[in-house]
C-alpha cells in the first residue's frame, strides 16, 4: 500500500467497536490485534474504505465505454480493514480465528466468488 495515504477527516467513522455493523457478514476485528484503519484518499482523489463508494472523482461515477477498468486496479483501491473481501468465510476465519484457509483460492475468469457477500 502507498505510504502517502491521507486520512480524510470529513468522512464519517465507519466502524463501531472494531466491527463494521453496516456489513452483515463483515468480520469482528475486536481482540484480533488488527486495528481498524480509517478511510483514506488515494492518489486519484477517491475515498477508499468509507463504504459509500461515491467519490466525485471515482471512475465508477464517471464511467463510459471509453473507461479502461484497469484504471481501478492496484492496492491503492483496496482498504486494509474495510474491504468486501473480508466478508468471505475464508477471510473471516483468517482474522477472527487466526486460522489459515482450508480451501484453495478460487480464481475463476468469469465467476465472482464473492458476489452477494456484502
Amino acid at each position: 500500500m502507498s505510504k502517502d495515504k491521507v486520512p480524510k477527516t470529513s468522512v464519517p467513522e465507519v466502524n463501531l467497536d472494531e466491527t463494521l455493523p453496516h456489513q452483515i457478514s463483515s468480520p469482528d476485528f475486536k481482540g484480533t490485534g488488527m486495528k481498524m484503519e480509517v478511510p483514506f484518499v488515494n492518489e486519484h482523489g477517491v475515498v477508499i474504505g468509507d463504504s459509500f463508494y461515491d467519490s466525485e472523482n471515482s471512475p465508477l461515477n464517471n464511467w463510459s465505454t471509453d473507461t479502461d477498468p484497469e484504471v481501478m486496479a492496484g492496492e491503492e483501491w483496496v482498504h486494509p480493514t474495510n474491504d468486501i473481501g473480508w466478508n468471505t468465510n475464508m477471510n473471516r476465519d483468517l482474522i477472527e480465528k487466526k486460522a489459515p484457509p482450508k480451501e484453495a483460492m478460487l480464481r475463476h475468469p468469469t465467476k465472482d466468488s464473492s458476489y452477494g457477500k456484502d
